[in-house]
């Protein structure tokens, strides 16, 4: 009866429109992969190009925030990567694209450090209030300002998904483990 367990889980997905998830370690080799697919299947169903940019652009966005900062890691050396003296490195968690008579919705999923969760929610209710001017601004001044101290990026990411995004993110917390939680966010394009 486990075959039932996986068909029921499509027919949820389906359910919610998910036309594309993904859900594991991530690497940024694998998102380069994920992207293509992504893009090749809104290409297939003949999606509007600028919508197709923005959902790809959100999607990206939110791959990257996994891969970069996922609790859950995976880090090392193979027998091949220790000839080429690169790491591998995966980080888990879940991105998926769902399309409605309303649009496109791009979510991610991932666990965190429990001690990051306030600092996120204010960065999140920040730019969740924003309209568009004002994210367009805040975007311009932190591109001047360079990145967070902690950021293993430009900073930007979050700032982009809310600029690509046609209303406000939307996004969650909940207890994943002592210590850490799983966090969730949603774009709309």
């Amino acid at each position: 009866m486990w075959a039932e367990e996986y068909f029921r889980h499509k027919l949820w997905l389906n359910e919610k429109g998910i036309i594309f998830a993904f859900t594991g370690y991530l690497s940024e080799e694998l998102l380069f992969s994920l992207g293509d697919a992504l893009r090749k299947k809104m290409a297939l169903e003949e999606t509007d190009a600028n919508v197709a940019k923005r959902v790809f652009s959100v999607f990206v966005e939110q791959a990257q925030n996994v891969i970069r900062y996922s609790a859950d890691r995976v880090e090392g050396e193979t027998a091949q990567s220790a000839l080429s003296g690169q790491r591998v490195e995966f980080s888990s968690g879940l991105v998926a694209v769902a399309n409605s008579e309303n649009g496109f919705s791009v979510v991610c999923g991932n666990v965190i450090d429990a001690a990051h969760v306030e600092r996120l929610r204010t960065r999140l209710d920040q730019l969740a209030a924003m309209d568009k001017n004002e994210i367009r601004s805040y975007y311009k001044e932190k591109l001047r300002a360079g990145p967070d101290e902690d950021s293993k990026g430009a900073s930007l990411g979050l700032i982009e998904i809310a600029r690509r995004s046609t209303r406000p993110i939307r996004y969650d917390f909940i207890e994943a483990a002592p210590g850490q939680a799983f966090y969730c966010l949603e774009a709309y394009v």
